[in-house]
Order: structure tokens, then C-alpha cells, then sequence
């Protein structure tokens, strides 16, 4: 079907859409930011990069689809094992396998040979301490995404985590998360720690529990 042959529908106001009646064998479907008729059985494909496409864990299941691995492993461990368990004992279980899924998103379709001179990149995280957070002006904060949460730091004050930079498997094995959570690049990387920097708390680090802790 040729570019020509789609046709978008505008908005008839402000508030919403006034779609016309939608011909036989047509469907309305979103392409970017526009809702264009296009063939009933044409799939379309959305270009857009796909840190645009996976901004959320439901993001990534939907590019992988049901079918994938992941996929099924993380729905078969969800029904038989987080119905039957505190899912605070098996929370870094469960991030480990939703962080399966969101790298395989990320990647598309792209897996480490573990040949010489391939890179594998993934997310490095550091601990910040109360007064660490404290000298921190709002911008840094928000380059670092942040995320305060009810632990506690080597010193005892409160802490949070933030993405300290990237990290490759082929200079630095010893800190690699595993093939798994591999990405193809430093920017992917990069996005995979901010983006999803609370699985990746979860997999990472537990925290203590302040109520528990207080005196």
C-alpha cells in the first residue's frame, strides 16, 4: 500500500474526533502522532526508535509478544510462584525477569556472541548518601533519575540510587549483570538504567525497612 493511499483523519475540534463512517476492509489505526486508515490486514509498523516504543515493563511484553521466552517465563513464574510467596522475598526475582524482557525489547532482536571484540553494555548504579543528595542542585537529580527509597548507606543516613554512567562487558566482566540484561549500546544502556531505575532497585539492592530499623 503506497503513502498516497492512506488517509488521515483530523480532529474535527479541540476536544476530540468526529470520525467518518470507516469503509469496508479499512481500520483506524495511530501511525506516530496521526490516525490514518490503512487496509484491514495491513500491519503497520511504527518507526519510531524504540526508546519511544518501551517506556514502560507493559511496553516491552507488547513488542516481544506472548509468545517470546521472556515472556512466558516471567507470566508462568507471576501465576505459580508471586500468588504463593511475599512478593517483598521475591521482589529481585521477579525485577531480574522483567529486566529480561525490557533488554530483549531494547535489543531488537540483537544477542551477544561473546565474540574477542564484542561490547556488551549495561546500566552502572551508585549509592548516594543523605548529604550527597543534599548538595545536589534539581538538575542533577533529574540526569541521574534519582530514586530515594527507605534505605540506608555504608554511613547509616538515608540514601538513593542513581544511574552513575555505563559500563561494557568486554572491559569490565566482572561487574557484567549477566548476557541477559546486555544491550547493544552505550546510549541503550544508558536509558535502560534511568528509564527503569526502579526494577532495576528491586534486582539490585534491598533496602532495609526503616519502620522495622527504627529505634
Amino acid at each position: 500500500m503506497k503513502e498516497e493511499d492512506l488517509k488521515e483523519l483530523k480532529p474535527a475540534s479541540p476536544t476530540g474526533f468526529a470520525l467518518p463512517p470507516i469503509p469496508k476492509g479499512k481500520k483506524a489505526v495511530w501511525v506516530g502522532d496521526t490516525l490514518k486508515l490503512v487496509d484491514d490486514t495491513e500491519e503497520v509498523i511504527d518507526n519510531r526508535p524504540i526508546t519511544e516504543r518501551v517506556k514502560t515493563f507493559e511496553d516491552a511484553c507488547n513488542i516481544l509478544g506472548e509468545n517470546h521466552p521472556c515472556v512466558i517465563a516471567y507470566n508462568a513464574f507471576e501465576h505459580d510462584v508471586m500468588a504463593a510467596v511475599d512478593a517483598k522475598e521475591i521482589a529481585d526475582v521477579a525485577a531480574y525477569l522483567k529486566l529480561r524482557i525490557i533488554a530483549a525489547a531494547l535489543n531488537e532482536g540483537w544477542k551477544p556472541e561473546f565474540t574477542e571484540n564484542e561490547y556488551r553494555w549495561y546500566p552502572w548504579f551508585y549509592l548516594y548518601t543523605q548529604e550527597e543528595i543534599d548538595e545536589m542542585t534539581e538538575e542533577r537529580k533529574k540526569e541521574i533519575s534519582l530514586l530515594l527509597w527507605g534505605g540506608y548507606a555504608n554511613y547509616g543516613s538515608f540514601c538513593g540510587l542513581g544511574l552513575a554512567n555505563s559500563g561494557n562487558a568486554f572491559s569490565n566482566a566482572s561487574a557484567n549483570y549477566g548476557s541477559r540484561l546486555a544491550v547493544k549500546s552505550e546510549e541503550l544502556a544508558k536509558y535502560f538504567g534511568c528509564q527503569f531505575i526502579e526494577i532495576w532497585a528491586d534486582y539490585c539492592f534491598k533496602p532495609k525497612d526503616i519502620d522495622n530499623n527504627a529505634e
